[in-house]
């Protein structure tokens, strides 16, 4: 299903107002690690934490009544302020050196991060349901913000928004530079402000900056063939008829557990030549993960989607983390960027044509390989070492339209967790994932479905992802196979 940009929230906003630290924080200019200067100071990733009235919320529209803890926007901000002593780097600026070698840097101001609160004046959360589903996805967009700054120092790295809605709940709206910080260290952020919100006098977990523990050498030798290869060409890459394209479509795909069981099955009789029944006494290491099942499945289904040429390559990017397999090890209150791609390339004949099993397999093998301590710091080394030559460039610069799926696996960084600091827990999360914000479309992400839907889809998939609009029929076919077990 195609998103809906026409529904419109009517929002009264305040003036932005900058939030700083609750108290003193260091001055000082911060460093950025190898992986952190992957990344453009400009790129946010902006998220929507949903929350439904709590039982003492009003129910009314005259906001102006609320005393300060009945209003999320004071309790946010309080919290906010408390949590920007710990993570005061987000409190500060941020920009590329180009004067020098092109490195990042943070300046810590304690300007502050801008915070905007707005009220909706003409629905409530139950009209939008709760922002679960296709139908109110584009409205989201009104939820977030960013902040430019014409700073000497560069941009600010967080924004937040709180708006309010009649009904007595909320939504809070968060941009975070992902030079600073990747999912997990959100995850780590967004808990710390629930945690003061909700009455500690410190974070559970205390945060890490020391991003000079992932900074690669870029002196290693390696051989030369293995730095090109890293560096992603145009030709004899896949095309697709539909490609490029301005009419850009985002779906919202729910996939239950019964279907990413059957799927598993499949793909355990198939690739080990099992009975029915028989799968379950394969070794569990052989076992696909949902990750490495669903995303073969999907991967597959937006190439025959794009309708993409049989004899050229594509590519899958999965994101995997790296904070379990490092060593040294990280700290544990580690915030900064610590994931590395495992790039899986096929022919489109092979994608298509072969066994799905085996790409599953293939993108299994291919996590355990970069998962070695060994080749971690050997990607590090060779990033480093491109980052010098001036050859590093973002991984959206060396995507050609079609040729990769980049896959986030969200359902794991604890983004939607049970944390109460006044309203229970968050009832939906929704990324914000597609062109407008990022500027290309390859990006797909799993989440883990709504607490709303629990009944019908505890232990099932989200999926969020963009297709030209011309392909997105056959992609709805292909997920209509897979909840019918047609998986040819």
């Amino acid at each position: 299903m195609e998103a809906n940009d026409k529904i419109r929230i009517l929002l009264n906003k305040k003036e932005v107002v900058l939030v700083k630290p609750s108290d003193t924080t260091p001055c000082q200019v911060l460093s950025f690690s190898t992986m952190d200067n992957q990344f453009n100071p400009e790129r946010m990733i902006q998220t929507l934490y949903v929350y439904r009235a709590a039982n003492n919320s009003l129910d009314s529209t005259n906001f102006g009544s609320e005393t300060e803890r009945d209003d999320p926007a004071l309790v946010l901000k309080e919290a906010l302020s408390k949590a920007l002593v710990y993570y005061f780097p987000l409190a500060g600026k941020v920009k590329r050196r180009h004067d020098t070698d092109g490195r990042l840097q943070l300046t810590c101001t304690a300007d502050g991060v801008p915070f905007l609160e707005a009220t909706a004046i003409n629905c409530h959360l139950s009209s939008l349901n709760f922002f679960d589903g296709i139908d109110h996805f584009g409205s989201s967009k009104q939820l977030v913000f960013n902040w430019p700054s014409d700073s000497e120092y560069g941009s600010h790295p967080l924004c937040l928004q709180v708006t309010k809605f009649s009904c007595g709940g909320f939504t809070i709206g968060m941009g975070i530079s992902h030079v600073l910080i990747d999912g997990f260290g959100a995850g780590m952020f967004f808990r710390t402000m629930t945690e003061l919100a909700s009455g500690k006098s410190e974070p559970t977990i205390k945060p890490v900056w020391k991003r000079e523990i992932l900074v690669g050498n870029g002196n290693h030798c390696y051989d030369h063939q293995d730095i090109n290869d890293s560096i992603v060409k145009k030709p004899s890459f896949v095309t697709s008829q539909f490609l490029p394209t301005n009419e850009i479509s985002l779906a919202i795909f729910d996939v239950d557990d019964e279907s990413i069981r059957n799927l598993k099955k499949q793909m355990v009789q198939e690739l080990y030549s099992v009975a029915d029944g028989d799968e379950e006494n394969i070794n569990q290491q052989q076992i696909f993960t949902t990750i490495e099942a669903l995303g073969a499945y999907i991967w597959r289904s937006r190439y025959r989607a794009l309708r993409q040429n049989r004899d050229g390559r594509t590519i899958l990017r999965l994101a995997t983390g790296i904070r379990n397999f490092i060593k040294p090890p990280l700290p544990q209150g580690y915030y900064g960027n610590a994931f590395l791609t495992a790039n899986v390339e096929l022919l489109g004949r092979d994608l298509d044509g072969g066994p799905l099993s085996k790409v599953a397999k293939l993108i299994k093998e291919t996590k355990k390989a970069n998962s070695k301590n060994e080749q971690i710091w050997k990607s590090l080394h060779q990033m480093e070492k491109l980052r010098q030559e001036k050859n590093n460039v973002s991984a959206e610069d060396n995507i050609f339209d079609g040729v990769s799926l980049i896959l986030s696996d969200w359902r794991r960084l604890r983004l939607l967790e049970e944390d109460d600091f006044g309203w229970k827990s968050c009832v939906n999360l929704v990324p914000i994932p597609w062109r407008p914000t990022y500027g290309f479309n390859e990006l797909c992400v799993f989440t883990n479905p709504p607490r709303r839907n629990d009944t019908k889809m505890k232990g099932g998939v989200r999926i969020y992802l963009s297709l030209p609009a011309a392909a997105m029929q056959r992609f709805n076919q292909e997920m209509d196979a897979l909840k019918s077990k047609d998986l040819s």
